[in-house]
C-alpha cells in the first residue's frame, strides 16, 4: 500500500511574506514538517518550490521535491543548529578530498595532480590559506590558520546556502570543490566528474558496478539539486 499523500490542492501561487516569499496552495501557505512557515529569502527559491508543488501528480511525492526539502531542512534544523552545522562541514577540509593522493600508478598520480592541484592553487589564492598534500591515507593535519579561515568562510553564508552547501560537501567529499562551486570556478559538472576521479579510475580497471553507478547517479542527483538551490539563494 502506498504510504504517500493524496494531492490536496488546486492552484500553487507565490506570495510577498514577511522575510521574503511563501508559497501558497489554494491561497494557504505551506508549512514545514516542523510547521513552521515555509518562507524563503528569494523569489528564486520561491520558485523552485512552486514549481515542485505545481507538478505533483495524483500523489504527493517528497522525492520529486529537493528544493522543497532543502527549504524544509533550512528552517527546521539548519536555523537552530547553524554553527554545528558550518563547523562539521568546516572539518571536511582537514581531509580534504583533494589532499590525498594515490601513490601509484604513475598515470592516475598525474590525473590527480593535474585535476587537484588547480582548485588547491586557486582556494590558497582565494582564501589565503595553505595545504598539506599527501599520498596515502593516513590523516595529515591541516594548518590551523587554514581551518580557521576556511570556517570564516563558511560561517558567512546564510542558513539557506549553508543547506545547500552540505550536500556539495558531503556529495563530493571536498570542501574545495565545494567553494569553487559557489564561487563558479568551472561548470558544476566539470567539479563533480573531478570529485570521481579516484572512482572513474576503478570503474576503467574493473568495469562498471550497476550498485554502485546507481549510487553515484543519486549522489550526482543530490549535488546538481544542491547547486541549483545554492543559485537561487543569490
Amino acid at each position: 500500500m502506498s504510504t504517500l499523500r493524496k494531492r490536496f490542492w488546486n492552484t500553487v501561487d507565490i506570495a510577498d511574506a514577511e522575510g521574503g516569499f511563501a508559497v501558497q496552495l489554494d491561497g494557504r501557505e505551506v508549512k514545514t514538517p516542523a510547521r513552521t512557515p515555509l518562507r524563503v529569502p528569494t523569489r528564486a527559491i520561491a520558485d523552485l518550490i512552486a514549481q515542485e508543488w505545481a507538478a505533483q501528480g495524483d500523489k504527493v511525492d517528497p522525492d520529486t521535491m529537493p528544493a522543497t526539502r532543502a527549504a524544509n531542512a533550512a528552517l527546521d534544523k539548519v536555523q537552530a543548529q547553524f554553527h554545528e552545522v558550518a563547523a562539521l562541514l568546516t572539518a571536511y577540509g582537514e581531509t580534504d578530498l583533494l589532499c590525498y593522493r594515490a601513490e601509484a600508478p604513475s598515470e592516475l598520480v598525474a590525473r590527480q595532480a593535474a585535476a587537484w592541484d588547480p582548485l588547491l592553487d586557486w582556494s590558497s589564492q582565494q582564501f589565503g590559506v595553505k595545504w598539506a598534500v599527501t599520498a596515502g591515507v593516513m590523516p595529515t593535519p591541516q594548518p590551523p590558520e587554514t581551518t580557521a579561515k576556511l570556517g570564516q568562510v563558511v560561517t558567512g553564508l546564510s542558513p539557506f546556502q549553508l543547506t545547500a552547501f552540505h550536500d556539495l560537501v558531503s556529495m563530493s567529499g571536498s570542501l574545495v570543490i565545494a567553494l569553487a562551486v559557489t564561487h563558479k570556478i568551472a561548470p558544476p559538472d566539470a567539479l563533480w566528474e573531478i570529485s570521481r576521479i579516484d572512482e572513474l579510475w576503478q570503474i576503467e580497471q574493473w568495469g562498471e558496478d550497476d550498485e554502485a553507478q546507481a549510487l553515484a547517479d543519486r549522489r550526482r542527483l543530490s549535488f546538481m539539486n544542491a547547486v541549483r538551490f545554492f543559485d537561487a539563494c543569490c
